[in-house]
């Protein structure tokens, strides 16, 4: 398993689309993928905010398959450090708390303006957009990614979709980059 890690925010859980990509990618072991349980929460009570066709079961379940299924991905005694951080946004201290005592050299998320470089880099943490994430990700093992790609696709039944569908919801969730680089192995996915 790589020693790379990467943190998972929020916002990044929400779509579910994004979210099964990433889970996917965090089980190949290219990266270390890490939250906590008040990322957990945060996405949950978002999404059910946003969402009364969902169930807080059916969500904690999705909680409870990514626990299961990344190892050790729970950060955990994080808490102390909030206080001391200063961000745009103070809400998103506890991203950054959990970041550093998790050693994680990426916080994934849209949210970069919250996640300013001259305040991650002293704690040797960059914040990148999914993205860019995938990206790199693609760079580094094209093959491992795109049997992730396929297994997320493969996993989708009601209803199912083809590998050009997928790619255009994976465009439509801002993964345009992304999707340039998995249109070259389209036949893979």
């Amino acid at each position: 398993m790589s020693h790379f890690t990467a943190l998972f925010d929020a916002c990044v859980l929400y779509p579910a689309p994004i979210r099964d990509l990433l889970m996917q990618l965090a089980m190949t072991d290219l990266f270390r993928a890490r939250w906590t349980q008040q990322i957990h929460e945060e996405w949950i009570n978002n999404l059910l905010q946003n969402r009364p066709d969902l169930t807080r079961e059916q969500l904690e379940r999705t909680r409870t398959l990514m626990d299961s299924h990344v190892r050790d991905c729970l950060v955990t005694n994080y808490e102390s450090l909030i206080e001391g951080l200063n961000l745009p946004d103070p809400s998103d201290r506890h991203v950054l708390a959990a970041a550093i005592r998790s050693q994680t050299h990426v916080i994934v998320t849209y949210n970069l303006k919250h996640f300013p470089t001259d305040i991650l880099a002293p704690f040797g943490v960059e914040a990148q957009h999914p993205d860019e994430f995938i990206s790199h990700l693609i760079d580094l093992s094209p093959g491992e990614v795109c049997k992730a790609v396929k297994r997320q696709r493969e996993s989708l039944k009601h209803p199912p979709q083809t590998a050009k569908q997928l790619l255009e919801t994976l465009t439509k969730n801002q993964l345009p980059e992304a999707v340039k680089r998995l249109n070259e192995f389209v036949e893979l996915l």
